[in-house]
């Protein structure tokens, strides 16, 4: 039981405060904050009442402190007029942000940390391009030119390094996914909140990548940033949890599992995923090219060499233009199928070309060629097809699983 519960709200009720509905909630998270807490509290609370054009609310998110935290919380909430505060039973930003930004009827939602390492200067740069509609999800970055960054060479090797291992693992193109400074439109996270399953630190990043994959418009904000000597986060724990988180995320999208369906916004088009596409196809390839040889093997005696190599050929096409439909470009039902295996066939009549060249080139090089011979220059002629025919199929037989305007970055 949190006897504090008895003592204080869960959350202030917007009618004593605001005259009108606030166009940005802003969260800060807090666990054991009552040195910083009020200071930052009001520090940006005289930020937005100079500088933001907008009704504004700040919400203070308390993750279950044990300290003055809630009592200090709850006087800002009584004094302030744009102050409120939320009290969870649980440790966790991301559980607070997931509860706050829940909760809050602000079309533009976000947060940033208690001890403002981030110069309040870029936070209406931040949201603005929220508030006009531009962009869906908006971050601060510490790592893009331009940006100002204040810290210790532990941290600095820290930070470059897990988003080195984000690009490189997950192939994200966002530049710094824990800085904690974020916004989102409403809507967006209306429906991005309840596909995240992390509620810790590990939240930012799967929300991220989450949103990116959907296609949705990711802006970078550089930022100036001064490093908090007296951080408490656990690094080690921590950064045992984001390497769990990221091997979950990655096995959904070795998958194709990732929840991403009706996120995307409606005047873009899906998303490629074009390292996923990739090796999908690159999978899918294997399996024909091994179709392909064994068929060829089995018709050559009976057929001859040209007319093994276009049924072989013919056939796996066939096999590979459904396959890769479902797996490759993740269409579903039979809508479009038999145009997508037309233009299947004709991408198949440039491989039959490039194959039966190559054939026909040994056999006039050399007349006496090998069967082994034959097969090798098959395979390799088919190799070749298979870039083009994969070239073909993104853009030409599945043009709408193009990549559409994504992100921007400032």
């Amino acid at each position: 039981m949190d006897p504090l519960k008895d003592r204080l709200p869960l959350r202030t009720p917007l009618s004593a405060h605001h005259h009108h509905d606030p166009v940005l909630d802003v969260v800060v998270p807090v666990f054991d904050e009552e040195r910083d807490l009020e200071p930052s509290v009001r520090r940006l609370h005289a930020h937005l009442r100079e500088t933001f054009p907008y009704p504004f609310r700040i919400t203070v998110a308390d993750n279950a402190s044990a300290d003055a935290t809630p009592l200090i919380a709850a006087r800002l909430a009584a004094e302030l007029p744009e102050v409120e505060w939320l009290r969870l039973d649980e440790k966790g930003r991301g559980r607070a942000l997931h509860a706050a930004w829940s909760g809050s009827t602000a079309p533009v939602l976000a947060y940033l940390d208690v001890d403002l390492s981030t110069d309040l200067a870029a936070l209406l740069p931040l949201v603005a391009p929220l508030i006009s509609g531009h962009s869906d999800i908006a971050i601060g970055t510490r790592l893009a030119r331009g940006s100002r960054v204040v810290r210790g060479p532990r941290r600095e090797v820290i930070s470059r390094c897990y988003n080195a291992l984000l690009r490189s693992t997950l192939a994200v193109g966002f530049s710094d996914a824990q800085c904690g400074f974020k916004a989102v439109r409403r809507d967006v996270a209306e429906r991005l909140l309840p596909l995240v399953q992390d509620s810790a630190w590990f939240f930012d990043t799967e929300l991220l990548v989450i949103a990116e994959r959907a296609g949705l418009r990711i802006h970078e904000v550089p930022v100036d940033w001064v490093d908090d000597p007296d951080s408490r986060v656990d690094v080690l724990a921590t950064a045992l949890a984001d390497l769990r988180g990221i091997a979950r995320i990655g096995r959904h999208l070795a998958r194709g599992t990732l929840p991403t369906a009706g996120l995307r916004r409606s005047d873009d088009k899906p998303p490629s995923d074009l390292t996923g596409q990739l090796l999908r196809f690159g999978a899918v390839g294997a399996v024909s090219t091994i179709g392909y040889v064994l068929l060829y093997a089995l018709l050559r005696p009976a057929a001859g060499p040209q007319p093994a190599n276009a049924l072989a050929l013919l056939t796996c096409a066939l096999a590979n233009t459904a396959a890769n439909r479902r797996l490759t470009f993740g269409l579903r039902g039979r809508g479009g199928a038999l145009r997508h295996q037309a233009k299947g066939l004709l991408v198949f009549v440039v491989g039959l070309a490039l194959t039966s060249g190559s054939l026909a080139a040994l056999h006039h090089l050399a007349p006496g060629a090998a069967r082994s011979t034959e097969v090798g220059v098959l395979v390799a002629a088919n190799l070749a097809a298979t870039l083009v025919r994969f070239l073909l199929l993104r853009a030409w037989v599945f043009p709408n699983r193009r990549r559409g305007t994504g992100s921007t970055a400032a």
